[in-house]
This record gives C-alpha cells, sequence and structure tokens, in this order.
C-alpha cells in the first residue's frame, strides 16, 4: 500500500494505493493521526487504488473516522468501487462512514 498527500484548499487528500489490509493498514492510521497532530482539520480518503480490504483495513477506517468524529473535524472517503464496496456495505458500515462518489464531491461537501 502506498500513500500520498495533496492539499486543495485547507482539504487534505489522502490518495491510497494497492491493498488495505493487517500488513499495512496501520501505516493510514498513523499518518493520519501525524497529520492531526499538526492540526489538519478536513480529510479525504481516497480509495480509488484499492482493490482489496480486510478486516484490518476496515478497522482502521473505523479508527480514523471515530477519532475525527470526536474531535469536531471533517473527513470524507471517496472513490471506493468493486469488493472494497462490497466489504464495506457487507459490514453495515455504508451509513456510519462519510462517503462520497468523487474527490470533487467531497470537497464541496468538506468545504461547505
Amino acid at each position: 500500500m502506498e500513500l500520498k498527500i495533496r492539499k486543495n484548499g485547507n482539504v487534505y487528500i489522502i490518495d491510497v494505493n494497492g491493498e488495505m489490509d493487517l500488513y499495512n493498514s496501520y501505516k493510514l492510521k498513523e499518518l493520519v493521526m501525524k497529520m492531526l497532530e499538526k492540526n489538519v482539520q478536513s480529510f479525504i480518503v481516497n480509495l480509488e487504488h484499492v482493490d482489496y480490504i480486510d478486516s484490518s483495513g476496515i478497522g482502521a477506517l473505523i479508527y480514523i473516522c471515530s477519532t475525527i468524529k470526536k474531535m469536531n473535524l471533517k473527513m470524507a472517503i471517496t472513490n471506493i468501487h468493486g469488493s472494497v464496496k462490497k466489504v464495506i456495505e457487507l459490514t453495515k458500515l455504508m451509513g456510519y462512514f462519510p462517503i462520497t462518489n468523487s474527490i470533487e464531491e467531497a470537497l464541496l461537501q468538506l468545504e461547505g
């Protein structure tokens, strides 16, 4: 799994590339925690290039999401598709995660 950060205004976009699994999902958690320490307020987690996620990846997203909600910050998860979308639907987390269809939609939601 590879993580790239880019910025759009005040919103940080984390592009996740590869599989989110037991062996690497902690990297996303660590990255977000470091960004929170630096007072980043708005995040988009872009899963466009993630084709596989396991329970550890879901766990990392839940942890990130709940931490951001507790801190009253803003977050969106975008571009979920294929098996990743199936896993999130099966775990009944579609309503829990702030999911958008595109980065543009997420930016509108976070900046609004």
